[in-house]
């Protein structure tokens, strides 16, 4: 069996690829993202995590100009053990990622606003903990998509898809990556109306190396038609039987959300 040519789109060359400073003449210019995972374990966590977010966390970002922010609650979230909270947030710059925590300390009115959440006691804390995912936009998508298709589609049964991909290795990692980019695999949900959010690489997590992405539908039923089209479609069976791409991924998992109420997208 061939094995996947190495196309350097290993994490760490992303990563230095899009510093700045490092090739920027050459380089796209590729957002970040981060997304944030609250885990909580009862409803007044996810009340007071919720309230923090819409009235003091996503107003700040907006005055220091990052946006649109992503709220998301996994569906079924009501009746889980562990019910969790979804924020992803564009970066133009990683200065700007690492220098948003003393931006906001600097933000009087949002540490006012936010003060019952901040200044939370040790033995009643706001949440079970945070996960927190830093990523890179693949070249094929650089930057951060709203859909304007599902604008007349009712909010509440509206279905994002979140995707991470694992490679068996970093090699086979990188493989898929091409596979996105160059094969031509976002041409073809592009093509199919997935209305995608982003599709990135995962510079720094817990499942590694791993990719992500985000897809959107006006509801399950219209999730379930795309991806049924998907796996018919001439170009994904060409893809997925070509030799070049074999065994690139070893692991999925798949996070069924909807948006909150005050979510930017």
């Amino acid at each position: 069996m061939n094995k996947p040519r190495f196309f350097a789109l290993l994490p760490v060359f992303l990563f230095f690829a899009g510093a700045p400073g490092y090739g920027r003449d050459k380089a796209p210019k590729q957002e970040y993202y981060a997304i944030k995972v609250y885990q909580l374990k009862t409803s007044d966590q996810e009340a007071v995590v919720s309230a923090w977010l819409q009235k003091a966390y996503l107003p700040a970002l907006h005055r220091l100009g990052i946006r649109p922010v992503g709220v998301f609650l996994p569906v079924g979230n009501d009746t889980a053990a562990i019910r969790r909270i979804y924020v992803l947030i564009p970066f133009h710059t990683l200065e700007q990622f690492v220098n948003l925590p003393l931006q906001l300390e600097k933000d009087r009115q949002f540490l006012e606003d936010g003060k019952g959440y901040l200044d939370a006691n040790y033995k009643e804390p706001p949440y079970a903990r945070i996960e927190s995912i830093l990523l890179q936009a693949f070249p094929g998508m650089p930057t951060l998509q709203t859909s304007t298709t599902l604008k007349d589609s009712a909010r509440a049964e509206r279905i994002y898809e979140l995707r991470s991909y694992e490679g068996p290795t970093e090699r086979y990692f990188a493989n898929k990556v091409q596979m996105f980019n160059q094969g031509g695999e976002i041409g073809l949900f592009q093509r199919l109306g997935f209305n995608a959010v982003f599709y990135a690489s995962v510079l720094s997590g817990v499942h590694m190396p791993n990719l992500m992405y985000m897809t959107s539908f006006a509801n399950m039923a219209s999730r379930d038609e795309h991806w049924k089209a998907f796996g018919a479609d001439p170009v994904w069976k060409q893809l997925s039987t070509s030799p070049e791409y074999q065994n690139n991924v070893s692991h999925i998992d798949i996070v069924f959300l909807h948006q909150a109420a005050f979510s930017d997208l």
